[in-house]
């Protein structure tokens, strides 16, 4: 999955971009695992919503609790605002509230978003946030692909996605990893062809990759103990193999 970023990609701030997000990323595995878990909180905060396919989800299944849903992008929001206008959709990130008192019983990080926190002071400063948003014994749940799998290997232009924008006009969409990757960051470029535009538009992101020890580690700063980790939305264990690293933390 393809998520949206505490830094707003372009292909998530234009609303003809944004309206291929769920096209793209249908419901899978990953959404089932976090659905089963928002179900079964009373308050929930998913930071980096997106169109907001999970909250939505969530509300109309019946949680009849406190949903709130934070992305930088305003585009995604209105995507988000159509499908459900009975959540509270911020438009913002972490930093855009104090968040004392918020008292979630979970917060989530869903589609890979916490990749985006490039930054150790970045990432320090959200896990902070996160922190201090949970109520006391709540949870936070997040999914980071497995360094160790390499999954940006297979980013190539050969592999493209197949998708119609809203008008019924066929749009490919492909991602190609710009150079060797540098550290832990791997910075790609997502094309999209077709549709409404007279020339491809080209978005560049960046994603970086922690393995286990360093999650933990970053973790442990802002206060959090990491209570499970996860390889695979079946919850099988984290090998070298491992697409995923799922992260369950509470507060310390």
């Amino acid at each position: 999955m393809w998520h949206t970023a505490a830094v707003v990609d372009h292909s998530y701030a234009d609303l003809s971009l944004a309206a291929l997000y769920d096209s793209l990323n249908p419901w899978g595995p990953g959404d089932d695992f976090y659905l089963d878990l928002v179900m079964s909180a009373g308050s929930v905060l998913d930071v980096g919503c997106g169109t907001g396919q999970l909250l939505r989800r969530a509300r109309g299944e019946g949680h009849g609790g406190r949903l709130m849903g934070v992305d930088p992008a305003a585009a995604m929001l209105v995507q988000a605002r159509r499908g459900e206008p009975g959540v509270e959709w911020v438009l913002g990130d972490l930093r855009t509230r104090h968040w004392d008192g918020a008292g979630f019983d979970l917060v989530v990080m869903t589609g890979h978003v916490f990749q985006v926190l490039l930054g150790d002071e970045e990432l320090r400063a959200a896990l902070t946030a996160v922190r201090t948003a949970l109520a006391p014994g709540g949870r936070f749940v997040f999914d980071a692909r497995n360094p160790a799998a390499r999954a940006w290997e297979g980013w190539t232009p050969d592999r493209v996605h197949h998708v119609t924008d809203p008008d019924g006009r066929p749009v490919r969409v492909w991602h190609e990893v710009q150079g060797l990757p540098s550290g832990d960051r791997v910075t790609f470029t997502e094309t999209y062809e077709g549709g409404r535009w007279p020339q491809p538009r080209v978005c560049r992101s960046t994603l970086r990759f922690l393995g286990p020890d360093a999650l933990s580690g970053f973790l442990a700063g802002a206060g959090l103990a990491v209570v499970g980790q996860y390889g695979d939305w079946a919850r099988g264990p984290v090998t070298a193999g491992s697409p995923e690293i799922i992260t369950v933390a509470c507060p310390g």
